[in-house]
């Protein structure tokens, strides 16, 4: 299973570079919020499905599960909404300005 989802994660990594090389902000913004959720598959898939119970004070069990990888994945997908919500704003606030979400019109003259 865990060969399945890595093959998915690159797949996905994949289609975020291929965004991310477009002259369009919009797909470049897709690209960069594509990419962090393959990383956050990835993550997820290397820290391995683990059995066990709880890690409560108390509790007299064998093994136990640690929930540090999604807990950070957890906090990694709210800053990774707050980027990608941050950059969509900024590029509709461009367009408001130029009028174009082309990347190579936005760099300027070309003497510059």
């Amino acid at each position: 299973m865990e060969t399945l989802i890595t093959i998915l994660a690159g797949v996905l990594v994949t289609i975020a570079v291929y965004l991310l090389l477009c002259r369009n902000i919009v797909r470049v913004i897709l690209g960069t919020a594509l990419l962090s959720h393959a990383v956050h598959l990835l993550l997820m898939t290397m820290g391995g499905l683990k059995q066990g119970g709880v890690p409560l004070i108390g509790e007299h069990e064998a093994g136990f599960t640690d929930a540090l990888p999604q807990a950070l994945i957890l906090t990694a997908i709210v800053i990774s909404f707050a980027v990608t919500a941050f950059l969509l704003v900024l590029a509709y606030r461009t367009y408001k300005e130029t009028g174009s979400a082309d990347l190579l019109e936005l760099r300027g003259p070309k003497n510059e």
